[in-house]
C-alpha cells in the first residue's frame, strides 16, 4: 500500500483511489505538518494525546475501587477527586515522556504513527518539558493535598516507567512488559495509600493481580501488531518467539492472575459478591485462553487466531473484577 499526504496533511492511500479520479497534490507524510496542528484547539488536543488517555482510563479503573475497599465503604469525595486528578497527571507525565523517548519507533508503526510527535504536531523538546512539568505538579499535588506515601508511589511509577521500562527494558528484552508492568500496577498502591496513609497485604495482592494480568493482555495485542514491532525492532515476545510459545505463556499468566484474584478473598475478608464475580470472570478468562491454545495447536496462525478477542476480554475482566472490589465492601 502506498500512503502519501496531501497538502492539508491528510494521508491518502494511493492503492485505494478510484480509477480516473483526479489526484490530489501529494507530499511525503514526514514533511507534512497537519493544518489542524496550527490552531490552539489542535495544539491542546495534541498535548492531551501525548498523555495517552485510553491508557490512563485503564489505570484509573484500578485506583478508585481500591479506595472503596480501603475505606470499607464510600471514601471521601474530595480524596477521590484529588487522587484522580493527580493520578491522571502522573500517568500522563510518564506517557508523555515515553512518547518523547519512543518518537523514532512510533513513526514506524501503524498503531502509533498518528501520535503527536510522529506527526510533528508537537516538538520533542516541548513534549519533554510538558511531561516533566506534569510529573512535578502531580508529585507536589500528592504530597501537599493527599499524603507522602501516595506522592512517593506516584513518583516511583513515573521514574520506573521512564527509566526502567522505556529506556532500559523495552528495546532490549522480550520480558519488557513483564517487569515494566510494575509501573502500571502502582495506581493500586497509590489508591490504598491515599485513604489509609500506608500499605498492607490487601493492596499488594491486587498489585499482583494487575502485574500477572499485564503480560497476556499486552502479548495478545502485540500478536496483532507483530509486524509493527518487528519493523521497529522492539523485541516483544510475539516477535522473537513462536505463536505457540506466546499463547502458552499467556495462558500460564492467566492462571496465575485468576489464582491471585481468588487469594484476595481470604486476605481481605471479601464477601460473596466478590467471590462469585472473581470465580465466574476467572472461568471465562481461562476459557478464552484455552481457546487460543487449542487454535494454535490445530495449526491456526496469524489473524485467524483472533488474539484481539482475548485482548478485549482481558480489559473487561479487569474492569469487572475491580468493580466487584468496590461494590463488595458496600454490600457487606
Amino acid at each position: 500500500m502506498t500512503v502519501l499526504s496531501n497538502k492539508r496533511g491528510v494521508e491518502v492511500d494511493l492503492d485505494s483511489q478510484a480509477p480516473g479520479a483526479p489526484a490530489a497534490p501529494l507530499v511525503p507524510v514526514a514533511a507534512a505538518e497537519p493544518a489542524e496542528a496550527r490552531t490552539l484547539g489542535a495544539r491542546l488536543r495534541a498535548y492531551v494525546a501525548l498523555t495517552k488517555p485510553r491508557v490512563i482510563e485503564l489505570l484509573l479503573i484500578t485506583t478508585i475501587p481500591v479506595m472503596f475497599l480501603a475505606d470499607g465503604g464510600v471514601p471521601p469525595l474530595s480524596t477521590v477527586l484529588l487522587t484522580l486528578a493527580f493520578g491522571t497527571m502522573s500517568a500522563g507525565a510518564a506517557n508523555a515522556i515515553n512518547c518523547y523517548i519512543d518518537r523514532d519507533i512510533d513513526a514506524k508503526m501503524r498503531r502509533t504513527r498518528r501520535r503527536p510527535l510522529a506527526r510533528h504536531q508537537v516538538t520533542p523538546a516541548r513534549a519533554l518539558i510538558f511531561g516533566i512539568t506534569l510529573a512535578a505538579v502531580s508529585t507536589a499535588g500528592f504530597l501537599l493535598a493527599v499524603n507522602p506515601v501516595a506522592a512517593a508511589g506516584s513518583l516511583f511509577a513515573i521514574l520506573f516507567y521512564v527509566f526502567v521500562y522505556s529506556l532500559l527494558l523495552k528495546r532490549r528484552t522480550s520480558q519488557n512488559v513483564v517487569w515494566g508492568g510494575i509501573a502500571g500496577c502502582m495506581p493500586v498502591l497509590i489508591g490504598w495509600a491515599a485513604i489509609t496513609g500506608g500499605l498492607a497485604w490487601t493492596p499488594l495482592v491486587l498489585f499482583g493481580v494487575v502485574f500477572l494480568w499485564t503480560p497476556p493482555h499486552t502479548w495478545t495485542l502485540a500478536m496483532r501488531y507483530r509486524d509493527d514491532y518487528a519493523v521497529a525492532k522492539v523485541p516483544m515476545l510475539p516477535v522473537v518467539a513462536s505463536e505457540r510459545r506466546v499463547v502458552t505463556e499467556s495462558l500460564v499468566y492467566t492462571y496465575a492472575t485468576v489464582a491471585c484474584s481468588l487469594l484476595l478473598w481470604p486476605v481481605a475478608g471479601m464477601g460473596p459478591v466478590y467471590g462469585a464475580v472473581a470465580v465466574v470472570l476467572g472461568l471465562v478468562f481461562l476459557a478464552e485462553g484455552h481457546r487460543l491454545l487449542r487454535a494454535v495447536r490445530a495449526g491456526v496462525t496469524g489473524v485467524h487466531l483472533r488474539p484481539m478477542r482475548f485482548f478485549h476480554l482481558s480489559n473487561v475482566y479487569l474492569a469487572l473484577l475491580f468493580t466487584a472490589v468496590a461494590v463488595d465492601p458496600i454490600l457487606r
